[in-house]
């Protein structure tokens, strides 16, 4: 008679199971890898695509265009501002909607993030309405917007706002009240402990809010075109520029045009990573605390 064996299985049995869990695995991330590869894959051609289709000329050319010139200077000049109005805004919305709560916050939840689902013609178009009612029809008799230069900031605003406000009620819910109470108890009321805690741990976030609403100021053109118009040399912004090269058959210039915001939203990006991740680490020095 042979011995029983109070093995449960022998060791082919466990080696064969392995075998088939590493196949397994190994066609599971082959299919994911496959699938994020498609979407890669056409990205990297679009860019490889604008960057083989014009040469260097084209871009010195582009930028010595007086249009193309102006376009640069008004897209940074609104960009600019809209992110300062963006972070003026945005910081006292996000910290009351993460500190407190209220009747009517789920609404108002629902309601800032109204500019980040609709379609941004619809933004201009409500714009465009708004300014037609007789307050604001008085106010421009005095002091212009539509169809001028206020008119890019406000329609840049409606948009790239809604993305701060987002981006800083995450940063301020991620920050530890604990941090502000001990201020409070220390002597401090609360906009004392808001200046002298929560706002220096709160930098790379706003560092990173208003990236991102610069970012997306730089690409708003939906609401731009509708509210603004597209005048050269009046209301002419890079989106605005790209879309009048197009509709005149430079299409050279207005690849030109795409590639320079291309870069600057690469260089926004890469920004935004950096203050991210620094946020992060100061969220958990401050947990740790």
């Amino acid at each position: 008679m042979s011995p029983r064996s109070d093995t449960p299985s022998s060791p082919s049995i466990d080696e064969s199971r392995r075998g088939l869990d590493l196949g397994s695995d190994r066609r599971f991330l082959a299919a994911l890898i496959l699938l994020g590869g498609t979407y890669v894959s056409l990205l990297l051609a679009m860019v490889a695509a604008d960057l083989f289709y014009t040469t260097p000329g084209h871009l010195w050319h582009a930028l010595g265009s007086p249009e193309i010139r102006y376009a640069i200077r008004l897209s940074l000049l609104s960009c600019t501002l809209t992110t300062l109005l963006s972070l003026w805004v945005a910081v006292p919305i996000g910290y009351l909607m993460a500190r407190f709560e209220f009747p009517g916050r789920a609404f108002l939840d629902a309601l800032l993030d109204i500019p980040i689902v609709l379609p941004p013609l619809v933004i201009g178009l409500s714009l465009l309405i708004l300014f037609q009612t007789a307050p604001l029809r008085a106010l421009e008799t005095v002091f212009p917007v539509t169809y001028a230069v206020p008119s890019v900031i406000l329609a840049q605003f409606m948009v790239a706002c809604a993305f701060a406000v987002r981006t800083l009620r995450t940063t301020f819910a991620q920050i530890n009240p604990r941090q502000e109470q001990v201020a409070m108890t220390l002597g401090c009321n609360r906009a004392q402990a808001f200046w002298r805690v929560v706002l220096p741990a709160a930098r790379p976030g706003i560092l990173t809010a208003a990236t991102l609403a610069w970012a997306r100021a730089l690409g708003e053109f939906g609401p731009i075109l509708v509210f603004s118009g597209a005048t050269r040399m009046k209301t002419e912004v890079l989106p605005t520029t790209v879309f009048l090269e197009l509709s005149v058959g430079r299409l050279e210039a207005a690849v030109a045009v795409s590639l320079l915001m291309m870069g600057s939203a690469v260089v926004a990006l890469l920004l935004v990573r950096t203050w991210s991740g620094t946020g992060l680490a100061g969220v958990s020095s401050l947990r740790n605390g």
